[in-house]
């Protein structure tokens, strides 16, 4: 017999890839691991699909929430609000589930080559190391596989290329290898005495699932198709809620071309807007001005979330406000005043008022109320924002 066969002569054992199997051993075992790829493979597939799912309907439900929120429609929130509930209890029984009956195989010890070994960083006590290695099962060809492992800093010595170390292998998932960094006696002696040769780079097994950055992937394309259904679903409702108050407000106007009166308003949607924000007052302004195609009308209200407009082509553009001309970038300035200095110690609205002045060479007059459990105050301003009159909570005027 050959010396590198012979374990009397050379004090080793040499493992060439194949256990002693015949041809049709080892045909039924690659026809073994064709099964199990197919099943991983199909288990995968329904992973995706439940997860998929799982994701669309999450992504479906919040978007209800905002959208009931943002139309003031109690069913769509009260629909996506009960959804999420439905999806968590789900969860939650789930995780509590027993999985009996569906415990993975326990994992087998082998001896595995070590073909290369790549550590990744060095700046922490375990070393995370990239593995490639020939893994001998007794009951199986050999194969190439691929891991990532972290390997204590003081142990990485012991792994060399072309060494041998003992791993744990699953049969039904044999791309789930493990090195065993303390092994029994018995299986160290084994690897001291063993000689593996490497397998063909054709062996080479991988996970056939899909990777942990292509599910993340998966989950917010699923999401954002769920939101997105929603969102198209009442956006015939959403686009026009802002218009629906001016739709409603807004009366015939006169057939005639020289006198009408008119009146309308708009509403700025969403959980952050308020027109208390820098330049939203103005940009609001222009589009009613676009709307009632003038810049004279005869009252302003403006409130949180709501500007409104009247006018009479039939009043003098002296008993008249110009649009343009307010300086919308005051009045926040305004409101905070009025809030924090008329003994209003819980404002729960405001509003501002502008009217024309009274009198030859009045400008606009502006008043801003706030109201609160406490009750009502107001100050009065004028075209510059300048305060010209206050009146706290008590005072009559």
């Amino acid at each position: 017999p050959s010396p590198c066969l012979d374990p009397a002569a050379t004090g080793t054992i040499t493992v060439m890839g194949t256990t002693g199997q015949g041809q049709a051993g080892q045909d039924v075992d690659e026809a073994n691991g064709q099964a199990v790829k197919r099943r991983s493979a199909a288990s995968g597939f329904l992973d995706a699909l439940r997860l998929s799912v799982t994701s669309g309907v999450t992504g479906a439900a919040l978007a209800a929430l905002v959208v009931g929120v943002i139309m003031e429609a109690v069913p769509v929130f009260v629909t996506g609000g009960g959804v999420l509930v439905v999806l968590i209890l789900i969860g939650v029984v789930a995780g509590r589930r027993s999985p009996a009956g569906e415990e993975p195989p326990a994992g087998r010890l082998a001896l595995a080559r070590i073909e290369d070994l790549r550590a990744t960083n060095g700046e922490m006590a375990d070393v995370p190391v990239k593995f490639r290695l020939t893994v001998a099962p007794d009951d199986r060809p050999a194969y190439r596989v691929k891991i990532n492992q972290a390997i204590n800093l003081v142990d990485i010595p012991s792994y060399r290329p072309r060494g041998t170390a003992v791993v744990t292998y699953r049969p039904d998932e044999p791309w789930e290898v493990r090195i065993v960094t303390r092994p029994t006696p018995e299986w160290s002696r084994r690897a001291e005495e063993a000689e593996i040769d490497s397998a063909p780079e054709s062996t080479l097994v991988s996970d056939p699932g899909v990777s942990e950055g292509s599910w993340c992937v998966l989950c917010l394309l699923a999401f954002l198709a769920g939101a997105a259904l929603v969102v198209l679903l009442f956006r015939g409702e959403l686009f026009t809620s802002g218009d629906g108050d001016g739709a409603a407000a807004k009366p015939p106007s006169s057939s005639s071309s020289t006198s009408r009166t008119f009146s309308t308003s708009t509403t700025v949607s969403g959980p952050s807007a308020s027109l208390l924000t820098f330049g939203r007052m103005r940009v609001t302004a222009m589009e009613l001005e676009t709307r009632v195609d003038t810049a004279y009308v005869t009252a302003i209200t403006i409130e949180d979330h709501r500007m409104a407009v009247r006018g009479d082509s039939t009043r003098p553009v002296s008993e008249t406000v110009h649009l343009q001309s307010l300086p919308y970038e005051l009045f926040p300035g305004l409101v905070h005043e009025a809030r924090t200095t008329l003994g209003v110690r819980d404002p729960r609205s405001w509003r501002i008022d502008v009217t024309p002045g009274t009198g030859a060479g009045a400008g606009p007059r502006v008043r801003v109320t706030v109201t609160g459990k406490e009750g009502t105050a107001h100050l009065d301003a004028d075209a510059t924002g300048r305060v010209t009159d206050r009146r706290a909570v008590g005072e009559s005027g």
